[in-house]
């Protein structure tokens, strides 16, 4: 039965460890980052995060760019897709987000400046 006690005790420890993926000075790590942003954006706009296409850390915090779908249609290569421009704080709590762009899940992007 201790033998079980300890078993239990230990995978539990280790469960907390992979957790807690948070950096040292309590910052969330960048895929916590990555997640909460969908969440949140999810939650906000009521639509589907699909994808993050562009992410970064800046002075205030986060910023990055999410695929979202906003109409399915049939065939799926006729979905209206949005591309968001997320901000993020420091600790990983969205401060605003702007659709940048809408466009057609089929079609291929016109070369734009700076890779966006």
């Amino acid at each position: 039965m201790s033998n079980t006690n300890s078993t239990s005790k230990s995978q539990s420890s280790q469960e907390d460890q992979t957790r807690n993926t948070s950096t040292a000075d309590d910052r969330p790590s960048p895929m916590e980052v990555l997640r909460e942003a969908r969440t949140q954006l999810a939650e906000l706009t009521g639509m589907t995060a699909e994808t993050v296409s562009s992410f970064e850390q800046t002075e205030d915090g986060w910023s990055l760019e999410i695929e979202v779908l906003e109409l399915a249609r049939v065939p799926d290569t006729m979905s209206l897709m949005a591309s968001y421009q997320v901000e993020l704080d420091d600790r990983g709590l969205l401060t605003g987000y702007r659709r940048v762009r809408r466009y057609e899940r089929g079609r291929a992007d016109a070369h734009r400046a700076g890779g966006r």
